[in-house]
């Protein structure tokens, strides 16, 4: 049974958050699978394994659909967490079939090709404002100026939630994302607890108000498919549109963050982005694999698993350490390395299986279009200050970005 000494593998140590890559690269060292006592969780960090287990339906987000608590040999969260418990168990992301497949199938419905290629144009024009923005003041704050209110503003457009409404969507995802990290506090999980149930009361009032007067949004279409009969409930749809802005923000204003600060971080490779701009998409790639923003994405055993002889129980949990599959040199030449023209490069930050991100072609045209006004724009763009790293582990992300045009 192996302690944070054992591994090198220590997610609440600031040296560690700072830099995860080399104890990672020890950890692949060490075999396939290893036991983390401090979590109760089984790491693996190879990209092949990963990979696997993504698509392996022996594994579940949830275990609820086929287990109780007590046959899974778990214990029951407890009652004052019940908000959050409510929120999250019902989004798609924390259920398998054939729940799951039902509301994907909807959801699916507003992120077609087509409807998500449609979205270009404001997406362009609101990164456009943003930057013309960053550049008339000189400088700014990469993460509050660009950054967040791009993919948030893209989100409750979609939702439909009226601009004056927006200002706490960024704090209560904030808050509710703080219980995915390994062994939150009790204050983390209070904050999570109540933004839970601030959320959900106003996105209650929300849809009762598109029940009374419909529009051209993906809440009144959830609304419009439960009337059709298929089977949506008010507490899906709550988690549903929660899911929604959580993931299809968080993933982008932190892939932002990160990205640049590699950037600036790696003069040469930022110089031949700005003398080539179709290298943009690949770039994009190359940022979400170097310094991906979901470092750690957890799965429930439901039948035993063996990996490399060992074999992982019914009941256990796996940690998928996804920055570390996208550094693993069995599938990346010189991992270490940021290569923006790299072409292989089957990173998994958008996970895989029937899990894969709904919105990963959504958050790759908001990267396009944030990345492409800053070169355009402000082609000077520089770091004002060094960062300071988030002290999350499993969403990776910064403080903030100073920068100067």
């Amino acid at each position: 049974m192996a302690a944070v000494s054992d591994l090198g593998f220590d997610p609440w140590d600031p040296a560690f958050i700072a830099d995860p890559y080399p104890a990672y690269a020890d950890l692949r060292a060490q075999g396939r699978v290893r036991y983390f006592e401090p979590t109760n969780q089984w790491l693996v960090a190879h990209h092949a394994d990963v990979s696997a287990l993504l698509r392996d339906r022996r594994l579940g987000r949830t275990y609820r659909h086929r287990f109780t608590h007590e046959e899974f040999g778990r214990t029951a969260p407890p009652p004052e967490h019940e908000p959050f418990h409510t929120l999250n168990d019902h989004g798609m992301l924390d259920l398998e079939p054939p729940d799951h497949t039902r509301i994907r199938r909807l959801v699916s419905k507003a992120f077609t090709p087509r409807t998500v290629e449609g979205l270009k144009p404001y997406v362009r024009a609101l990164a456009d404002d943003l930057v013309s923005s960053l550049v008339a003041a000189g400088g700014g704050d990469l993460l509050t100026d660009v950054a967040e209110p791009l993919p948030v503003a893209v989100i409750a457009e979609m939702l439909g939630i009226p601009e004056s409404d927006r200002g706490p969507l960024r704090p209560w995802s904030a808050d509710i994302c703080g219980m995915y990290e390994l062994n939150p506090s009790k204050d983390t999980a209070a904050r999570a607890v109540r933004a839970s149930a601030e959320f959900s009361g106003y996105l209650r009032e929300l849809i009762a108000a598109r029940r009374k007067e419909p529009g051209d949004d993906l809440v009144s279409g959830l609304i419009e498919a439960h009337d059709e009969g298929d089977r949506l409930t008010e507490q899906e749809m709550i988690s549903t549109c929660v899911l929604l802005l959580n993931a299809g923000h968080e993933a982008t204003v932190n892939a932002t963050v990160n990205g640049w600060y590699a950037l600036f971080r790696n003069e040469a490779q930022l110089e031949l982005l700005r003398a080539d701009h179709t290298l943009i998409p690949s770039a994009i790639e190359e940022l979400m694999r170097y310094d991906t923003p979901l470092q750690l994405f957890e799965r429930w055993v439901l039948d035993d698993v063996e990996i490399d002889g060992t074999t992982i129980p019914r009941g256990a949990e796996i940690a998928m350490l996804f920055g570390s599959a996208n550094h693993d040199p069995a599938v990346f030449e010189n991992p270490s390395a940021l290569d923006l023209t790299r072409t292989d490069n089957p990173h998994i930050s958008f996970s895989a299986g029937i899990h894969y991100c709904i919105g990963a072609p959504l958050a790759r045209i908001e990267l396009a279009a944030s990345m492409g006004a800053l070169l355009e724009r402000a082609p000077t763009l520089r770091l004002a200050a060094e960062p300071v790293r988030k002290p999350n582990f499993v969403i990776r992300g910064l403080e903030g970005l100073s920068v100067v045009v």
